[in-house]
């Protein structure tokens, strides 16, 4: 079977098409960030931070399930839907380990374990 650059199937459209969005909705996240904006207490505070982020995050976790379930269903080898696989993924391994090991408590460890060592 020959690898080809862009998908032929419906699925493997979508998660190039996710993946797309992606950077667009993280880069617009980036764009407030540098025009001023600042996040408050909660995740929610500011919208015009929260959701671009969340809907990176959401198109970047099911650019990976679209993209799966296509070289799973379809059997189609295609470069663009292996690039938003593994860049899918690692927006769900970054989602997941802000779940379990949020910064605040890895900075916590990471000063203690320093500090204690002086």
């Amino acid at each position: 079977m020959k690898i080809k650059l862009i998908p032929k199937a419906q699925l493997g459209r979508w998660s190039c098409g996710l993946i797309g969005a992606f950077f667009i909705f993280l880069g617009l996240f980036f764009v407030f960030c540098s025009l001023g904006e600042k996040g408050g207490n909660t995740f929610f505070s500011n919208l015009k931070l929260a959701v671009p982020y969340s809907l990176a995050a959401i198109s970047g976790i099911f650019s990976f399930i679209t993209g799966t379930i296509n070289i799973i269903r379809n059997k189609e080898k295609s470069i663009l839907v292996f690039l938003s696989i593994i860049a899918g993924f690692l927006v769900l391994l970054w989602i997941l380990s802000e779940i379990v090991f949020p910064i605040k408590i890895v900075l916590f460890l990471l000063r203690n374990l320093f500090s204690s060592r002086i």
